[in-house]
């Protein structure tokens, strides 16, 4: 136990001393109290995958220190009924200890919202565990991956019809259906539509809601804003990242589109909210119109050694120049 405590320590960027003494961890979370989904900040765990599956026990506690009220969750085993190898019984537990709830969990839907698929996820294990959980939400966090280029309208309504039939399956269990888009999404097709419109119309709003990730709309060349305009309500949730100052221009449209995903990725880098360049003063104005309830820090990478100070500094930047 010794020798792995370490290891996750070591891993981490940190010593037990950095970890729990360090004048700049946890420096900020008692002065920045207050209400409001940008002061009861989340964190999507997916941020810190690596310590979570070395030592999620210690990863939590952690989280909770820098003062994150709420996590969201990913990368359940639906065979074990475990996440990180912890069991939902212990993983609920754990966060009641460290005083965070989770409203919502990323749930691997790819299969289920394929229309060229023939087995689905088990859909019914993904109920079961949200509400042993306390979620709100069930997220699909990603289309189906294998054919990116190929995404035509009728792929984004089947998707659609797939989530309406989710969230008539979820509600009885006091459980809304959520997306999260990434940036082909926002790829036009002929008629000028772009494939989040599409799942927007096609999709019933008691039944299926939107979590918008900031990074990816921007990193498309568009404004977040002009979707709270367009679709007010829509999108109770956000994910919360910045971009990297030298990774700014759009990976959507011509030179683009049909580009190999591993050589978009090239032009792709985050970094720590607040230290890059989209303007988060001016999207956290439209809060209410977009209809905000969680907000999430998420940073699909993190390239500090240190990333538990990446979160925190991600925190302490959103509680004090975001929040209201």
């Amino acid at each position: 136990m010794q020798h792995t405590r370490r290891k996750f320590l070591k891993q981490a960027g940190l010593s037990l001393s950095a970890a729990f003494l360090s004048p700049y961890l946890f420096s900020c979370q008692n002065d920045l109290s207050g209400r409001g989904p940008l002061h009861n900040l989340g964190l999507q765990l997916y941020s810190i995958r690596d310590l979570i599956h070395e030592d999620p026990i210690a990863t939590i506690n952690t989280v909770a220190k820098i003062g994150y009220k709420h996590v969201e969750t990913f990368g359940l085993d639906t065979a074990a009924g475990t996440y990180w190898q912890l069991p939902i019984t212990e993983l609920k537990r754990v966060l009641e200890d460290n005083n965070l709830k989770t409203h919502s969990g990323h749930y691997d839907l790819s299969k289920y919202l394929d229309r060229k698929a023939t087995e689905h996820e088990n859909i019914e294990k993904y109920i079961e565990v949200a509400h042993q959980l306390g979620q709100s939400y069930i997220i699909a966090p990603v289309t189906p991956m294998y054919d990116l280029n190929n995404l035509q309208p009728e792929d984004y309504q089947y998707a659609a019809e797939q989530l309406n039939k989710l969230g008539e399956m979820t509600k009885k269990a006091g459980i809304k259906v959520g997306y999260h888009n990434h940036f082909w999404e926002f790829r036009r097709f002929g008629n000028g539509t772009r494939g989040l419109d599409i799942l927007i119309a096609f999709t019933e709003p008691d039944l299926v809601d939107f979590e918008l990730d900031l990074f990816w709309i921007e990193k498309a060349g568009l404004h977040a804003q002009s979707y709270f305009d367009k679709y007010p309500g829509r999108f109770p949730m956000w994910h919360i990242k910045d971009m990297d100052r030298a990774y700014s221009n759009p990976v959507v449209g011509e030179g683009f589109d049909d580009a190999d995903f591993e050589e978009i990725m090239k032009e792709i880098k985050y970094t720590e909210v607040g230290t890059g360049t989209i303007d988060f003063k001016r999207i956290v104005d439209y809060a209410d119109k977009s209809g905000l309830k969680y907000a999430f820090v998420e940073q699909d990478d993190i390239y500090m050694p240190n990333k538990f100070e990446s979160i925190q500094k991600s925190y302490d930047y959103i509680k004090k120049h975001l929040a209201k």
